[in-house]
């Protein structure tokens, strides 16, 4: 006779949604967020929208002002550099230490990760692009016990995704991208540690450069 309870409450649901139609550019920069058309699209109350929207605010995603209400976050080109910065060092560390540590299940898992994110690229699948490149970087953390920098990484999961939700979008990134991190795989593979460090810089890097093309394009928002 025992109810059994849904693993997630109708805000994180809503939370989940909304936040998923902001990274993966459904709702651009700079659009609007009106709660009566909100409360309609997600079938939840102007309570728990007005909830989400206050969340997603100190996530980045969403800004509020003065004139227009809530709307969907213009990135900022700073703030960008900076998260790419604090990637390269810590991916960086990550993949040498990888390969430092000669441990094949290390590879079995990145190329698990990899053949998704091409599989996801094929089938126009960018939220399957997007978790099978979170999987891929929380393998180099996690099998190398660096459990702190993996949460330094995973506090700006959605501000990195929001980035990467652009960065997957531009031209030949569908083959360029999986080619880099598959340098970062051969070099793990071959336990050499120098190698997979500038490998892992170097798709950073390049990443970084794509953002702040994109993001240097963005209208300007009053």
């Amino acid at each position: 006779m025992k109810v059994e309870r849904p693993s997630k409450t109708l805000r994180e649901l809503a939370l989940d949604n909304l936040r998923e139609a902001i990274v993966s550019g459904r709702f651009k920069p700079g659009d609007r967020l009106v709660e009566r058309d909100l409360c309609g699209q997600l079938d939840v109350s102007r309570t728990i929208v007005r909830e989400v929207l206050r969340h997603l605010e100190s996530e980045g995603l969403v800004a509020s002002l003065a004139n227009r209400g809530p709307i969907v976050a213009t990135l900022d080109l700073n703030e960008a550099r900076q998260i790419y910065e604090i990637r390269g060092a810590l991916e960086g560390m990550a993949a040498r230490l990888c390969a430092e540590r000669r441990d094949p299940e290390i590879v079995t898992e990145l190329e698990k990760s990899l053949a998704g994110i091409r599989q996801a690229y094929s089938g126009r699948d960018m939220p399957g692009v997007l978790a099978n490149t979170s999987a891929f970087y929380q393998t180099l953390f996690s099998k190398v016990d660096r459990t702190v920098a993996w949460g330094v990484v995973n506090s700006l999961t959605v501000r990195i995704n929001h980035l990467r939700s652009m960065t997957i979008k531009t031209e030949n990134r569908h083959i360029e991208g999986p080619a880099q991190m598959e340098r970062i795989v051969e070099a793990i593979r071959t336990g050499d540690g120098n190698a997979a460090y500038k490998a892992a810089i170097d798709h950073v890097t390049r990443a970084s450069a794509i953002a702040e093309a994109v993001l240097s394009a963005q209208p300007k928002i009053d």
